[in-house]
């Protein structure tokens, strides 16, 4: 095979290859290692391929491409800038958006070779082109321009030829393009802001942050729910955090909120900035943040109260997500009588609502459920042990009523909120004096499909590694529920047939 290649390489840089031989270069190019590619290219056969994408037969271009992305991997970075330079800079200008991907993926895996990095940043033109591809009609291209960028900004180097050079006036040009091009720019600057405290100062003294949270604190709704999700990606990061509280950003996005009790067009905005604060919690501190801005709880309840669905489905994740640790539990907790009404409109929501917020009330059931082993105080037992209580009167029968149902996203939320109780003593007790539920969750028979199987499984190994299951189940049913274990969630038992003579 390794001949075959070689041999078509030669024929296309001779210009002998038709379109025949180029699908069969593609073919056999797929089943020769990396190693013997290598060995076999010439930089005739490389020059050769990239002029054969100058011609507009898309099929021609469409295999050059298939051919190059093979190969060029299969080279060192450093000899593909130092050889293909003018090849990759043509690429960049080529009509078809799966050359300049081509092109753009390879400036991207270039730039992670510490050798061949200078050599990129030493072609200011060829950066050029690639910020003027987040401007790009397609969207794949802009993915992949802001991927590269994204990659170079990783070294010092990269960061003061993005940002202390001309080709920051080349940024601040393509966002005029449109405002879609703009927030492409915004993503890629959060992107590199992401990485390190030095990576935002770059970005912050660039004058692109200032302008993001302009845009985040204008007077256009649309504008404000597009700015809040970047500006969330930047507070995952320690380094975001304490840049965005200096600027006194998390204060101007609370007194939005304030502000939104009068504003007609809030709902546009609104979940945006709640789902910003709730994700500030899980990663800061819940009991913090709840304390320093109670606007933020306050309008989760208000919105869970609501007779809005999309509110209420962004109120029910915002819970999910805060009341995922012990701290954003108890932080709940304090609110007491009021959670406690709004974990009964929860569960009616869990059995009544469209499907969609249905799931994501059963998500966010099994997360504020779950204690983990370690953090299983007689305090948070009886608090969860009273959260599903307040679920519904029959809590243990609502959820499995939904994991009878023939809709496997319900079956399977329904077992995850078991599994997330299957470990608390409470929820063994309940489940052993409901007539029929041990039986039912050994019974492989009512789970139809790969998802349900899996969901099962992770059901009953939840329960086998809790200390108390053996207690209190009994050693039938413990013994019944380690076999399914070890058997595995796929596990099918085989039936035995008895040929009868003269049978068909």
């Amino acid at each position: 095979m390794a001949e075959a290649v070689t041999e078509l390489l030669e024929r296309a840089a001779r210009r002998e290859a038709p379109l025949e031989e180029l699908r069969a270069l593609r073919l056999a190019v797929q089943a020769v290692p990396p190693a013997a590619l290598r060995a076999r290219l010439s930089d005739d056969h490389l020059g050769a391929l990239f002029a054969l994408l100058s011609v507009n037969d898309r099929e021609q271009v469409s295999a050059c491409v298939s051919i190059l992305e093979r190969l060029l991997p299969a080279l060192d970075p450093l000899y593909v800038i130092q050889n293909l330079r003018e090849e990759l800079q043509k690429g960049l200008f080529h009509p078809d958006d799966s050359v300049k991907i081509l092109t753009i993926s390879q400036v991207g895996r270039i730039v992670e070779n510490s050798d061949a990095v200078a050599e990129v940043l030493n072609s200011p033109e060829l950066l050029r082109q690639i910020i003027n591809c987040i401007g790009g009609e397609k969207i794949a291209v802009a993915k992949e321009a802001i991927k590269s960028l994204s990659r170079i900004a990783q070294t010092q180097d990269g960061l003061e030829a993005l940002f202390v050079s001309s080709l920051l006036s080349d940024l601040k040009n393509v966002m005029a393009t449109s405002d879609v091009v703009r927030y492409r720019v915004y993503e890629l600057i959060v992107e590199i802001s992401s990485v390190s405290a030095d990576s935002l100062n770059y970005c912050a003294n660039s004058g692109l942050i200032s302008e993001l949270i302009g845009e985040l604190t204008g007077d256009d709704v649309l504008v404000r729910a597009t700015c809040i999700e970047m500006v969330t990606s930047l507070a995952h990061t320690p380094h975001g955090r304490q840049y965005l509280a200096q600027q006194g950003i998390i204060d101007k996005i609370s007194n939005i909120i304030v502000g939104a009790e009068s504003d007609p067009f809030s709902g546009f905005y609104l979940p945006g900035f709640v789902k910003f604060f709730g994700n500030l919690a899980v990663v800061d501190s819940p009991q913090q943040i709840c304390e320093r801005y109670p606007v933020f709880m306050e309008k989760v309840f208000e919105m869970a109260e609501s007779n809005d669905p999309t509110m209420i489905g962004v109120a029910v994740d915002t819970l999910g997500v805060l009341g995922s640790n012990v701290e954003g539990k108890q932080v709940l907790q304090k609110t007491r009588s009021r959670f406690q009404n709004l974990l009964n409109r929860i569960g009616h929501q869990a059995k009544n609502a469209p499907t969609e917020l249905r799931l994501r009330c059963l998500d966010a059931i099994s997360s504020l459920l779950y204690l983990p082993p370690e953090q299983q105080t007689e305090d948070l037992l009886r608090m969860t042990e009273s959260w599903f209580t307040s679920l519904s009167s029959q809590p243990l029968e609502l959820f499995r009523s939904i994991s009878t149902q023939p809709f496997p996203d319900l079956h399977c939320g329904a077992l995850r909120v078991f599994t997330a109780i299957a470990n608390q003593p409470w929820a063994q007790k309940l489940m052993l004096d409901s007539p029929g539920f041990v039986e039912y969750i050994v019974d492989r028979s009512v789970e139809p499909d790969k998802a349900s199987k899996d969901a099962k499984y992770e059901l009953v190994k939840a329960l086998v590694n809790s200390k108390t299951i053996a207690e209190i189940f009994g050693n039938q049913y413990y013994l019944r529920l380690r076999a399914y274990l070890r058997e595995g969630p796929y596990y099918v038992k085989a039936v035995s047939t008895t040929a009868v003579e003269g049978a068909e």
